[in-house]
């Protein structure tokens, strides 16, 4: 489209003035950056519809999607949110949002920042959203009680990244983890707004490593897993393509135990 535009510009050349063409010029290619940047704008609000967990509490769902279970109920304070399209096969899970409603009787500018734990949709929503975060996009109590009322809503959101001050990233074990022949996990408090593609598990002894399997929505699998202590290699990328290996500094020990959780030593901001 844009050599399209520029072939135009050239046929306009040949029939103008030197400084009327020079200021023609300067405007195509103001015009020009500025397609290119709505084309890229990773900032932009994208315009939807919400609606929320209609028979939940406050919180969410412990049995959601992601795998994260009674984590994906209480995290970031409960503010959290299923997505249909933005699920992305499991690889939505744990992004951060922020969403607002646009009525202005009852919304406010703010709006909410949720976390994705749960996959879900219906009345052409992207988000079904807690009954915390669905209130918190409103001015007041009442204008809440309004939101309630209409039960779906017209919202624009954007994706933003997450932030867990004074938390590093969290390897929980899944409780259907069969020491030492099956090993599952989930990965909690990741920061940033990149997603975790891929994910390595080597031994800490001769540095062989096995890549995982996604099981279903954020939870990493593998048969067999390799014996001793386990070194963790996490694959971070974005939507421009831009790749980043993570290592952790701790390892998960060798004696693993399904449930437990163990501080990675690290945190991103990638």
């Amino acid at each position: 489209m844009h050599y399209q535009i520029l072939f135009v510009v050239f046929l306009v050349f040949a029939t103008m003035a030197p400084l009327q063409a020079l200021a023609i010029l300067f405007a195509t290619s103001l015009f020009i950056q500025n397609l290119g940047d709505a084309a890229t704008c990773s900032d932009c609000f994208v315009h939807s519809r919400a609606a929320y967990y209609p028979n939940s509490d406050e919180q969410g769902s412990d049995t959601g999607r992601c795998g994260f279970g009674t984590f994906g109920a209480t995290i970031n304070d409960g503010d959290v949110s299923a997505v249909s399209d933005l699920y992305r096969d499991g690889l939505g899970c744990g992004a951060c949002y922020q969403v607002r409603c646009t009525n202005s009787n009852y919304c406010s500018d703010k709006g909410v920042t949720v976390v994705i734990t749960d996959h879900g949709g219906g009345h052409q929503t992207d988000f079904i959203l807690s009954r915390r975060a669905f209130g918190r996009m409103a001015q007041t109590t009442d204008a809440a009680a309004s939101l309630f009322a209409l039960g779906v809503v017209d919202i624009e959101y954007r994706r933003i990244s997450c932030s867990y001050p004074n938390k590093n990233i969290t390897i929980k074990i899944d409780e259907n983890s069969n020491y030492p022949n099956y090993l599952a996990f989930v990965i909690w408090y990741q920061q940033g707004k990149k997603d975790i593609t891929a994910v390595q598990l080597c031994e800490t002894q001769n540095f062989v490593c096995k890549l995982l399997d996604r099981s279903y929505g954020a939870v990493w699998t593998t048969t067999s897993p390799p014996s001793g202590p386990l070194s963790l290699r996490m694959l971070f990328s974005d939507e421009d393509g831009e790749e980043t290996w993570v290592v952790p500094l701790n390892n998960i020990p060798g004696n693993w135990k399904p449930g437990e959780t163990y501080d990675s030593g690290v945190q991103v901001n990638v």
